[in-house]
């Protein structure tokens, strides 16, 4: 489960894809769905409340009140793996560096929440689900139904007369995520590790001033050395919410996250929950959203 808790062109929810940082969108988003929080299951929940530093830091917490008048909100409060409102950002960034944080069951990733964000409405993941899930399989329906009518035609060929059957089917996805609420979505950013903390301390400092989304997450060290980039997600609330989802890349773009030739990708949560990632078997594009089409081509 993902935390609040994916035609080209900058004015639908289907975009073309070319590289993260100078790697193949395909692999970075297969990437990104090996990440994604695999740890966030029942099990987990179930112990994780009870664990002594979750009970400590709850309780320093709740012995503390903002120094502001404005009310709050954080929906990791007491959750050691993430900021606290009663803790400065740079405390934060000393206490959990991502380049040198080891990955565990008590800390899958690192969080960091807007705490001028409204509080989260409640989703129904699991009709969300069941529904696309039935969307899934009428896809995979016609599109044998279609490889049947047409074999032994050239693959090209086959490929033309699916591609407007998966838009379709795409689109219907992400309606159904509306209908349930589940609008969450993620630019994504992969910085190997001599300059992750760098770059998460710019997007964790971005993120408390209300300056880019509703939250944001890093991988930690999964023991993979210095060999894999390290995995940054920027979370909006509405993946339909252009203006939001631009106004955020653009912010992203002047903190200089987007980088000349390397353009990154914003996937919505409910295409990683169907687990529509790299090459899945509907040959479906993971993301919804590419930098170069909404702002006009990768910045310096």
């Amino acid at each position: 489960m993902n935390i609040v808790s994916n035609h080209d062109g900058a004015s639908g929810y289907l975009s073309s894809e070319s590289s993260f940082y100078g790697e193949s969108d395909s692999e970075d988003v297969k990437h990104e769905d090996s990440l994604d929080i695999k740890f966030y299951d029942a099990v987990y929940w179930k112990y994780h409340p009870h664990l002594l530093p979750v009970i400590a830091a709850a309780s320093r917490a709740a012995s503390k009140t903002p120094s502001t008048s404005e009310a709050l909100y954080n929906p990791y409060e007491g959750r050691t793996y993430a900021r606290q409102l009663n803790e400065s950002v740079e405390d934060f960034l000393q206490r959990l560096p991502p380049r040198t944080t080891a990955a565990s069951f008590e800390c899958p990733w690192i969080f960091v929440s807007n705490p001028h964000r409204t509080p989260s409405i409640d989703r129904d993941v699991a009709a969300f689900v069941s529904s696309a899930q039935r969307l899934l399989a009428d896809l995979t329906k016609q599109s044998k139904e279609i490889e049947v009518s047409m074999k032994g035609k050239a693959q090209g060929i086959i490929t033309k007369k699916l591609i407007p059957l998966r838009t379709a089917a795409k689109e219907k996805l992400l309606a159904c995520a509306k209908e349930y609420q589940h609008t969450s979505g993620k630019w994504m950013l992969f910085p190997y590790p001599d300059d992750v903390n760098a770059c998460w301390a710019t997007v964790a400092h971005a993120t408390v001033n209300r300056e880019l989304g509703i939250a944001a997450k890093v991988a930690p060290d999964a023991g993979e050395g210095d060999r894999g980039q390290r995995l940054i997600c920027i979370y909006t609330k509405d993946f339909s919410d252009l203006d939001d989802v631009k106004r955020v890349l653009e912010r992203l773009a002047e903190l200089g996250m987007v980088k000349k030739g390397r353009d990154i990708y914003y996937k919505a949560d409910a295409l990683t929950e169907l687990n529509i990632n790299s090459g899945n078997e509907w040959g479906l594009k993971p993301s919804l959203y590419a930098s170069k089409d909404l702002l006009g081509g990768p910045k310096k």
